[in-house]
This record gives C-alpha cells, structure tokens and sequence, in this order.
C-alpha cells in the first residue's frame, strides 16, 4: 500500500500560499523560510506503520457504511506524488474535496498523526532569504541571498576575514550587506590559489577552457535581472542601464571563449636549412585584476575572460564600493565549473585597498597586472610593478572632447551628446567632459540640447521606472562636481540649466550645462566625472583640434560632421585611442578598448585583447639534417 502523509489543513494551506509567495517574480519581498522539524527514523516507521493501520480501518468502515464518497477522500492522498510537496499536496486536495479532513477524521478510530508544528526559522547566511535596500517611493528592492555573498572566494571556498566592512546603496545610504574586509594574509592565500592552480588551468585545451566560460556566459544571461538589480543597488545607475551592462559583461565571456581557440603561434622560414623556427604563444601566469566601481560587472569579465581563455589565471580585487558584483560573479564561476583557484575575489574596504594592491604588485608569483582607474593610482601601482618587472595592462583616466563642426547635423549632435555625457550620470572613463561646438551652429546646439536635457533626462532613484540618471556614487563625487561648476561660474560661465544638488538626496545632482566656457577653467583641465557638460565655443577646425590634444590624456574622442575629407583629417589627427564619428557611444567587445598618452597601456576586448595574457616563446628546431 502506497504510504499516506497526514497533514492539517492549515498547514497546507500555510505551505501553499508561502510557496506561491516565494515563486512569485512580481513579490518585492521574499518570505521567511519555513522548516518542518525533522523526525527521526524510528518515529517515521512508527508513523507509517499507523498510517497505514489507520488507512485500512478507515476504508473498512466507509465500505459498511455505504459511504463512497467520503472513502474515496482517502484516494486523494494516493493520487499525490509519494513525496509531494506541501504546496502540491494542498492544491491536490483542493482540487478534488473541500471536505477532506471532516470526512477522514470521522471514519478515524485514532486522529491520524500530525507532524510537530512549522517553525519559523532564520534564514540560514546564504539561503534563500533577501537583502533589501531602501528606496524613496518604492518601499524596498529585493537582492537574491543565492547570489549576493559576503566572503572573500579563495581557491573555490568562501571565506572569512577578521574584519568586515559595509556596501552602501548611493541613493539613499542604506546598508546593504556586511564584506569581508580581506588583507594581506587573504591576498596571499588568494595569490596562492591561483599560482597552484596555474599549471592545470593552462594544460587544459584551449576548448576546454573555453566551453567552461560558455557555460559561465550561460549562467549569467539565467541569472542577468537578479545581477542587474545588485549593480543597481551598489551602484545607482538606472535598472535598465544596470541590465544593459550584464548583457555587455556576459559578451566578454561569450567572446573570449571563442577567442581561446584562437591564440595562433607562427613558423618562420629559417635561414639555415637544418633548422625549423616556431613561434609559440603561452599564458604569463597569475593575473592580479583590479576594478572600478563604475561598471562593477564588465571591468571584470573584459580582463577575466581574456585571462582564462589565454590559460592564465587570476585574483580579482574590486573597487570596495561595489564588491558584490565580482563576489555574484564567483558565484556563478564556481557554478559553472570553473576549477577550484582559477577565479579568486578579495573584497577590501578603502583602509586596505593600499597595502593589498602594493602586496599585488609586488608578489613574484604575479606576472601580471590589469588595472582600471584614475591616473593617479594606475602611476602608484606602475611604480610598484616595476621593482619585479610585471607585465602591465592600463585603462586609465580620460579628458573627451566632442567636436560638433558647422557642416554637423545638430540633431544627431544633440542625441550623441546626449547619449555619450549622461551614461551612468556622467561617471564612465570614455563620458565626454568637453564639449567644442563651431561658432556658426554654437546657439542652435545649446539650446536644442538644453532643451533634449529637460525632455529627456530623469534624476530618481535606479529602481523607479523612467529614471536616466541615478545618483553619483559618493557625496565626495558631488563636491567634485560642485567644485568645477562653482569654479567655471566664478570665471565668466553661464548656467543653462541645472547647476546645484538635486532635492533627491544628497549623493544626487542637476544636469547641468554650461555656456561661454573658456579651457582656463577647471571643468576643462581635469575629469569632472559628473553630470556636466561644459561648452566651448570655437571658430577653426585647427583650434579644435589644438584644444582636443592639449590633455595629457587621451583615451576617448567623439566628433560630428558630414565633409568626407574633415572626416578624414580630423580622425587621424585626434590624439586619442578611439574616435567616435557621429556616434556618441563606442564601446563594443568586438572592438579594441583603450588609449594613449597618460590613458593607459594595452588594450582590452576584440581579438587583441588577449594578447595582452599571452607570452611569446620563439622555438629553434636545430640538427634536422
């Protein structure tokens, strides 16, 4: 006889709307687990052994009686799958009988049994519970506990530091999640891991490592809402800006997992005839990657992917403002099936950031450094690695100037200015910090985009649907912002619209536009990284492009015309390493990403990129005669 569970109906029904609750995409809030005690096997025998007494005396007495109907309510259990869930069982029962436990208890000589009451318990430190950030007008905003971790991911385990450090939602302050605050000790265990872990990982064919990184490209396409809604809440920017940077982050492991099976070596015609000459390309090691906060996401995977695909293997140190977003991403690697050491996460807060990118730079079983950020730093940490001769990738610190010549279509201008300031409120490395409009379209242009700014730009919080522009990421951001319009104000600027901190919250500020701005101001000498957009007013294709290359840095430039031979000359004579011709947005995995001048070194992303974790062996094949 098949065994019968015997639950109460409150139960049941308890069960099935908290499972309903749970399964629910739309619910903002996540119930408490709910946990039957266990039973031990003894009592589970003792239990069935009645069950099935109960179920025979019960059936015996419904066929004296003449009483089908109430009997066949015993069948219901039957019909259940053996181990069904609660939720299941109760819509089983509903479906067939409301009178079920009526019917049943009066055929019963004994109750039947009923498992000990449903305790309510705590959710377990990554179960199946929810980390909520606060926002204005939305009440709460649910973060996944399957992926949102607080530990360091150190040769394929979670672990702990000493200390911890807090992660900030920027829109309204409130605390996140509690990280591990990793140090010295951790980043040595970190580096290791990935040391020991090197030789297996780059012995494993290149299709190998690359089917392992589809499956972790798999993964986060599954997973992308859930880790948009964690840069979201990290970051600030826009949900719908956060979802469109996993989708650009998971492209770098889609790419370079079909890259890995095109890292070709090369054989060149000896001089001599006895001999053959072999070029061969080989990991360089272990691959120390520190990331920003602006794209918490894609920072990582366009370094890690193009590490991993070359056999190389790394230790990923995020910005401590957005840790969670790598630690969601060891996740989903170790999910995937990435080896044990091969993908190393040590989240640290501002206090430790220091000495564990010194440690980095300095530890000999490094051989590799990949670094996005400011100037300033990327010189610390060249400094550094110079003292064990490292092989150094840089993506640092941009000054882009968006050229808008007479011979422009304004409009298209204005949607490409739009489009390249305002991303991520202004906070990327390649966002336009100048902007040089031809005197005779200047006032048509600013006030078309005054206008598009109005119309087409939100300030809100990142979850509220139809917000374009989040908050900065600190309040030492906004007074950064504050410091450059001020300065340009008190030297003869004019304030189109915007200008001050949005009522929004403190980490919150205006779109603003400036007019009669003139390259002795502040806003055009340094990266605003903001919100701002300062317009210079110029007469000659030669002043433009004099002002253009007057930063020592050059990572990005943006330009519109519509004369084929400007086009031409003014493309080559941009000192940048990558020109956007009436486009306002260049970045693409396809395409090669990085700069010149004080902007960095190497390049990332397109089939370059994983050059840069590749060495070079020349092989001579001699006494072949």
């Amino acid at each position: 006889m098949t065994p019968m569970l015997y639950l109460h109906e409150t139960q049941l029904d308890l069960h099935a709307s908290a499972g309903a609750a749970h399964d629910c995409g739309d619910s903002l809030e996540a119930p408490i687990p709910l946990l039957v005690q266990r039973v031990s096997p003894r009592r589970r025998r003792q239990q069935r052994w009645r069950s099935r007494r109960s179920s025979c005396i019960a059936q015996r007495r419904a066929k004296q009686s003449g009483r089908p109907r109430e009997a066949a309510t015993w069948r219901l259990f039957r019909n259940c799958p053996p181990r069904a869930p609660p939720p299941a069982m109760a819509a089983c029962l509903r479906s067939q009988s409301s009178r079920a436990w009526p019917a049943l208890s009066r055929y019963c000589r004994r109750p039947p049994f009923r498992p000990p009451p449903l305790l309510l318990a705590k959710p377990p430190p990554g179960g199946l519970s929810a980390v909520h950030t606060s926002s204005a007008g939305l009440g709460s905003a649910m973060l996944p506990r399957s992926l949102v971790r607080g530990e360091g991911f150190v040769g394929g385990r979670w672990v702990k530091a000493a200390a911890t450090f807090p992660v900030r939602d920027p829109a309204t302050g409130a605390e996140l999640a509690q990280v591990a605050d990793c140090g010295l000790a951790e980043a040595q265990a970190a580096v290791r891991a990935a040391y020991e872990a090197g030789a297996a990982w780059s012995a494993a064919s290149a299709k190998e490592r690359g089917v392992l990184l589809r499956k972790w490209y798999s993964l986060m396409i599954e997973n992308k809402d859930d880790l948009a809604k964690i840069i979201t809440a990290e970051n600030g920017k826009p949900l719908k800006e956060a979802q469109g940077e996993i989708l650009y982050s998971a492209s770098f492991l889609e790419w370079f997992a079909e890259e890995a099976r095109r890292t070709y070596g090369d054989i060149i015609p000896s001089p001599a005839k006895d001999r053959r000459i072999l070029v061969l390309k080989q990991p360089v090691g272990v691959a120390a990657i520190i990331t920003p906060w602006n794209f918490p996401s894609a920072m990582i995977t366009r370094k890690v992917g193009a590490a991993l695909a070359a056999g190389c293997t790394v230790v990923v140190k995020p910005a401590e403002d957005t840790p969670l977003s790598a630690l969601a991403l060891a996740e989903l690697a170790n999910q995937a099936g990435i080896p044990a050491g091969v993908y190393n996460v040590i989240p640290c807060s501002r206090q430790q950031a220091a000495a564990v990118g010194e440690l980095l730079c300095t530890d000999p079983l490094v051989a590799k450094i990949s670094f996005t950020g400011s100037t300033a730093t990327g010189k610390i940490l060249l400094r550094h690695a110079a003292g064990t001769v490292k092989r150094v990738s840089m993506e640092l610190g941009g000054h882009a100037p968006f050229i808008v010549f007479d011979s422009a279509d304004v409009d298209k201008a204005v949607a490409g200015a739009l489009a390249s300031k305002y991303r991520n409120s202004g906070q990327t490395c390649v966002c336009t910090n100048r902007f040089l409009v031809q005197k005779g379209i200047h006032d048509a242009f600013v006030e078309k985009f005054a206008q598009a700014i109005k119309k087409e730009l939100r300030v809100g919080n990142g979850f509220e649907e139809g917000t374009t522009q989040g908050p900065l990421i600190n309040e030492k951001a906004v007074e950064k912002v504050e410091k450059h319009v001020d300065d340009a104000v008190s030297q003869g600027a004019s304030i189109v619209t915007g200008g001050k901190r949005h009522s929004y919250g403190k980490n919150f500020f205006e779109p603003t536009l400036l007019s009669n701005v003139t390259t002795n101001m502040l806003c055009t000498q340094e990266e605003t990284f903001g919100p701002l957009a300062p317009v210079i007013k110029f007469n000659t294709e030669e002043e433009a492009l004099a002002i253009a290359n007057s930063a020592n840095v050059g990572l990005a430039g943006y330009f519109y015309s519509r004369d084929p031979a400007q086009i031409w000359r003014v493309a080559e004579h941009l000192e940048v390493g990558m020109v956007g011709i009436n486009e306002g947005i260049v970045s693409s995995v396809e395409c090669p990403f990085g700069g010149i001048k004080q902007s960095g070194l190497g390049r990332e992303g397109s089939k370059y990129g994983i050059d840069e974790y590749l060495e070079i062996k020349y092989v001579c094949f001699g006494g072949l005669q």
